[in-house]
């Protein structure tokens, strides 16, 4: 007999509510688990949009309450930008990296290279008429360790979590999901050593793990109104560990981009 092909399931779990502020993330997860029908295994993981993150965190930001300093002006008449905005992408990011109009690209207080400090308008409030944007999770990774303990204590089972946003590339057209936010699972896999189909040992890969399985959610997630924010994906083929997302991040002096 042949074996089993290799198989990875990704999964949207069903009926998943508009996230406020103060929401229990993990109870939200576990009552969207059984309406699909679902329960967890060990080592499959969860991965989860951003945005709900944010929300739960209460980490919306109405414009209104906004200042903008000297500093944000000037730099709203160079990128055409609400000069609100962007002051509190100035408040989120370390370093303006370049500017256009159109966009600002930063890194973040995170340590993420990304346009607009990851500041989103986008599917931030319900009803569409208050001016207001979204910001990342303060601690991505810390987010994600929070949700995987509740999560654990409330199903009996350690799953991995990925937070994902989307994220454009500087070699690339076009945003990809990105991990954010890691637990239980390694960010980055060291694959060096490793022997490929004719035995020789591979010596520079190291593959972006929660960055691909980030990716393949996000297919399922969809960037408009789908309402998908929570993706299972069942059969990761690679072992379990602990990892974070800052394992991802590229030192400054090897980037080639600054």
């Amino acid at each position: 007999m042949s074996e089993a092909p290799y198989k990875l399931e990704l999964i949207a779990l069903e009926g998943v509510p508009l996230v406020n502020a103060g929401d229990n993330l993990s109870a939200i997860v576990v009552e969207a688990l059984a309406r699909s029908g679902l329960t967890f295994a060990e080592c499959e993981v969860l991965v989860v949009a951003q945005k709900i993150v944010s929300k739960s965190e209460g980490r919306l930001v109405r414009l209104a309450t906004v200042e903008p300093s000297p500093r944000a002006r000037e730099i709203s008449r160079i990128v055409d930008k609400d000069p609100r905005l962007v002051e509190i992408i100035l408040r989120e990011s370390r370093e303006v990296l370049r500017m256009r109009a159109g966009i600002i690209v930063v890194e973040d207080v995170r340590g993420l290279v990304l346009a607009n400090a990851g500041v989103d308008a986008s599917n931030a409030n319900a009803d569409g008429g208050d001016e207001s944007v979204l910001l990342l999770p303060t601690d991505p990774d810390a987010s994600a360790d929070r949700l995987r303990d509740e999560l654990r204590t409330r199903t009996g089972v350690d799953i991995g979590i990925v937070i994902n946003d989307s994220i454009g590339r500087a070699w690339r057209n076009g945003t990809i999901g990105t991990a954010i936010g890691v637990s239980g699972l390694p960010a980055l896999l060291d694959l060096r050593g490793e022997r490929d189909l004719f035995g020789r040992a591979l010596r520079t890969t190291d593959l972006g793990l929660a960055d691909e399985i980030a990716a393949a959610a996000s297919l399922l997630m969809g960037q408009a109104g789908e309402g998908r924010p929570l993706i299972l994906a069942r059969g990761v083929p690679y072992d379990r560990r602990e990892g974070s997302a800052h394992e991802l991040l590229r030192q400054k002096s090897l980037d080639f981009f600054r």
